[in-house]
């Protein structure tokens, strides 16, 4: 037995994973995880939300019925194995990484978690006939898996212990980072709250919209205050949020420029103002052509870029330092000159 176990370990020990290898597990789980959100959205958008009333059979049966609604929902939940299969190599590559790192292990036991708790809630949206509460919360548990897949890549990009560039660049002799450092940090960690912020609101708008995920004829609940006018308040709201978003991302880019800021801060925050108009420019669109379709799915695929371009805005900025940390060169000072008067 016990000769079993070494050639066992032997065997296991063999099959490693280089940090670089590692890296291209973690985008793919990246990436992987980005697409099931788009093609949960173009179920719902197709009105085949309800295709499959029953999960995790679909009519109680293994395969779907042939009409257009029932495939697109199941073939949804068929596109949902490989994703289960890129977030459990996302953990199982870190178990097998050499040399180990603790926080990637963690990290990547996340995303299959993630997805496992995706599947449950989804199994509740459709039994609970895609109730507006149900798909805000499937998307928003989206936004989160995607907040553990981004700082997986972004561990995973660094060496063990190695911290990210400051955020504002230094003179040599400046032993302690400046006040811009410190304050562009807080801002773009500010900028990444509006940005959930603004997801949340386009998921009201969303659930007070007409995309309601079900075939015609089917009575969907949903958001609703007084029973009239609902959708254009709350789109009107997100508007609004959104445009508080983009301003304040064009504010944030030009300070990182002011303060000569790594590429690694603003390239992000540069795609992000892109992003951001382009989002815009297609809200605009599918707003004066009452919603379509093509419209509402590009613009889900636009919400789920900007909200990986300022999760890596944030990373890249690195951690916020302690005030006493940015106030010690200023005491030293005072206590020269003091000291000098005498």
């Amino acid at each position: 037995m016990s000769t079993r176990r070494e050639r066992l370990r032997e065997r296991t020990n063999g099959c490693t994973v280089t940090p670089h290898q590692y890296v291209l597990i973690a985008y793919a789980a990246l990436i992987a995880l980005t697409l099931i959100v788009l093609t949960g959205a173009a179920v719902r958008l197709t009105g085949s939300g309800l295709g499959c009333p029953t999960w995790p059979k679909c009519y109680g049966s293994l395969y779907p019925p042939l009409n257009s609604h029932a495939v697109i929902e199941f073939s949804n939940r068929v596109i949902s194995f490989p994703v289960v299969l890129a977030a459990g190599f996302a953990w199982l590559g870190a178990l097998r990484r050499r040399p180990y790192r603790r926080d990637l292990m963690w990290l990547g036991a996340l995303l299959p978690l993630g997805v496992i708790a995706q599947a449950v809630l989804g199994g509740f949206t459709v039994k609970g006939a895609l109730d507006y509460g149900w798909v805000m919360g499937h998307f928003a548990l989206s936004m989160l898996i995607l907040v553990a897949a981004v700082l997986l890549v972004w561990r995973a990009r660094l060496a063990a212990g190695e911290a990210p560039q400051p955020a504002v660049e230094q003179e040599p002799a400046q032993a302690q980072p400046d006040r811009g450092q410190r304050t562009l940090v807080l801002w773009v960690r500010g900028l990444v709250a509006l940005g959930a912020v603004t997801v949340f609101a386009g998921t009201a708008a969303t659930a007070a919209g007409p995309h309601a995920g079900g075939s015609p004829g089917q009575k969907i609940n949903r958001l609703s205050f007084d029973g009239r006018g609902t959708m254009d308040f709350v789109i009107h709201r997100h508007a609004e949020i959104a445009l508080l978003f983009s301003l304040a991302a064009v504010g944030l880019w030009w300070f990182a420029r002011r303060r000569h800021a790594p590429a690694g801060v603003q390239r992000p925050l540069t795609i992000l103002c892109w992003l951001l108009a382009l989002q815009g420019a297609v809200g605009l669109d599918q707003y004066e052509t009452h919603l379509p379709t093509e419209l509402v799915w590009v613009h889900v695929l636009l919400a789920c870029c900007c909200w990986i371009a300022v999760l890596w805005a944030a990373l890249a900025a690195g951690p916020v330092t302690r005030r006493s940390a940015v106030a010690a060169p200023e005491r030293a000072l005072d206590s020269g000159l003091v000291a000098s008067a005498r």
